[in-house]
């Protein structure tokens, strides 16, 4: 997981696409604590934080030595601040990643429209951010820009030379990679399939299919992992009116982006005195305590693992027992060229569980296709299919409809792309899916609306 920071003038503005005229004096975050918003992320599991250093409305949260339109030209901390440099400073101290995004779509800068010159422009901002810094961990880009704006052509695979030149362990996010894609959706919610591999050919920032975003392609050239993005409240910036969704509803979100073998971006917008609402706060602590409570315990541990082969005669290196252990060294390989690839749990007593947990060892590619769990009916002894699934990845989360209650399971890899490999086999209890599954059924209808209503007020 990931924390999306959108903060700068529009903060004080109630805007999401801000004009680029807003006079730098309206930036005056009187308590911005950079540490703040990074012990949130970390208190709250998340391994990065991505700043918005330079939005739509062209102002920079950094003293670029490029425009006058930054934060050297507002009174906050005299013109002397550095947004990005406390920042960097803080996911130093609390060893989490930092990331950025330096918005294409410029609405200040003059040279906007004008391709050779606006692009050397954009190039110089780049490099001040990568060089300054320390390290970047992801830098993210879009293709947004409204309708009737100045035609401008961006140098992406210019600039993507450039941020792997002076970061080589960025990724690069975008709609098409090349290193991350965007899911295809602002609702943090990833196709039921949904594969790393992808052909970045059959993309193009700013026009490509959202269903091939979401679900990637099974025979895919290139390895671009999907990336989920989602605002904790309605806008991306913070609004006072606003207020951040329950923190069951992003568990739900949880579910269906790392859930389904994506990393979960959630942008938690700081206020205008310039620090993380309680509001916000609250509902982090919150879904923490969840996610916490759900999957510290893995029911999984209580059975007795065994499997239909294991690769070099029943080696311990590759035993079933593996897929207990946290980790991706270890895993379950079946001996090669098996048409039944199965995976038994046997419990002294019978276990209530509604989530299924499974990863791939991800470092050996993606490669289950289709899976199926099964229970043995205690009364008839038949087996009984519980839940089916398409693709693992890095993490399958599936909840259940229902609780199901049994003593023997059986996990069953239907299809793959060759022979599977499972590192972890996990299952799991959540009280809080089941007491609130009506308001989950209904924020999962909603999420599409909120987009909705999203994209009219950007245009405002």
């Amino acid at each position: 997981m990931a924390m999306f920071l959108h903060f700068g003038p529009n903060t004080f503005t109630n805007s999401e696409w801000g004009s680029g005229k807003a006079d730098p004096s309206v930036f005056n975050p009187t308590h911005l604590n950079a540490t703040q918003w990074v012990q949130i992320a970390k208190d709250s599991g998340f391994s990065r934080v991505i700043l918005t250093a330079k939005h739509h409305d062209g102002f920079c949260l950094w003293p670029s030595e490029y425009t006058d339109y930054s934060v050297k030209s507002s009174p906050w901390r005299n013109g002397t601040g550095d947004v990005l440099a406390e920042l960097a400073s803080a996911t130093a101290a609390a060893g989490i990643g930092l990331g950025l995004y330096l918005s294409p779509w410029d609405r200040h800068d003059q040279a906007y429209g004008k391709t050779l010159e606006y692009n050397e422009f954009y190039l110089s901002q780049m490099t001040e951010l990568l060089t300054k810094y320390g390290e970047i961990k992801e830098v993210w880009l879009d293709g947004a820009k409204g309708e009737g704006e100045k035609d401008m052509e961006y140098f992406f695979n210019t600039w993507f030379s450039l941020i792997h030149q002076l970061q080589p362990g960025a990724v690069i996010f975008s709609d098409a990679g090349p290193d991350v894609r965007w899911i295809g959706d602002e609702a943090g919610l990833a196709g039921s399939t949904c594969w790393s591999l992808f052909n970045r050919t059959n993309a193009k920032i700013g026009d490509t299919d959202p269903l091939y975003s979401q679900e990637g392609d099974r025979f895919g050239q290139d390895w671009v992992p999907a990336e989920c993005d989602v605002s904790i409240r309605p806008g991306w910036f913070w609004h006072a009116l606003e207020s951040p969704k329950p923190a069951v509803q992003l568990l739900d979100i949880y579910y269906n982006s790392v859930g389904r073998n994506c990393l979960f971006l959630l942008n938690v917008p700081p206020n205008s005195s310039g620090l993380i609402s309680e509001q916000d706060i609250k509902v982090l602590e919150e879904f923490h305590e969840m996610k916490t409570s759900i999957f510290s315990n893995n029911l999984a541990r209580k059975a007795v693992v065994s499997s239909s082969s294991v690769r070099g005669g029943w080696s311990l290196q590759f035993g079933a027992k593996n897929v207990l252990e946290q980790g991706l060294d270890k895993y379950w390989a079946p001996e090669e060229n098996q048409k039944e690839w199965e995976l038994f749990l046997e419990f002294q007593d019978s276990v209530r569980f509604n989530v299924l947990e499974i990863q791939e060892p991800i470092q050996m590619g993606q490669r289950v296709a289709s899976f199926h769990l099964e229970m043995k009916n205690s009364a008839s002894g038949e087996w009984e299919r519980v839940v089916s699934g398409t693709t693992v990845g890095y993490k399958r989360l599936i909840r259940f409809p229902k609780v199901v209650k049994s003593r023997s399971l059986k996990l069953v890899v239907d299809r793959a792309r060759t022979d599977p490999l499972i590192s972890y086999l996990g299952i799991y209890m959540d009280k809080f899916s089941t007491r609130n599954s009506s308001k989950i059924t209904t924020i999962s209808r909603t999420l599409k609306e909120e987009q909705q209503v999203l994209a009219v007020i950007s245009k405002k």
